[in-house]
């Protein structure tokens, strides 16, 4: 996760965008990941940073050659399952696998918004240097209407 956000993130945060504007970094980090949406059938993997309320409304344009792309996300709702230590690849899958079998329990089994039903996101709320107490979730998007819930 780090070196996504050290890579093309990271610079807009640090001013590469139309205003040279410094960006605080919020939390959580979220990276949604859908198998078999990549090249050859690897995964696709999309990160997301909250900007802060500051920029919410006019958000600074990140420069050409970063290639970033601004995300509004409706009110939507989520199924969580939470989890402490790193966020690696194989605790990762085997959260988002307790999290479906969490699921497949409730009147929520058949309520995953993405066509891709293995599609899920990943919430880091700590930074990396934190080495005890770390949070993370592993989010599925639900239809709330499934359920008669209203999104916020």
């Amino acid at each position: 996760m780090l070196s996504l956000i050290s890579g093309r993130l990271f610079q807009y945060l640090m001013g590469a965008n139309l205003n040279s504007s410094r960006i605080s970094m919020t939390t959580p980090i979220l990276t949604s990941i859908v198998p078999g949406a990549g090249p050859l059938h690897s995964s696709a993997y999309f990160v997301r940073l909250y900007l802060p309320l500051e920029f919410q409304a006019s958000p600074p344009v990140p420069l050409p050659e970063l290639n970033l792309h601004p995300d509004r996300w409706p009110g939507h709702c989520v199924a969580v399952r939470s989890f402490s230590g790193y966020a690696r690849d194989h605790n990762v899958v085997e959260e988002a696998e307790k999290l479906a079998v969490s699921l497949s329990r409730t009147p929520w089994v058949n309520s995953t918004d993405h066509p891709s039903k293995n599609a899920y996101s990943i919430a880091q709320y700590n930074s990396p240097f934190r080495i005890i107490g770390r949070v993370n979730e592993v989010w599925f998007d639900v239809d709330c209407r499934s359920a008669g819930v209203e999104a916020y």
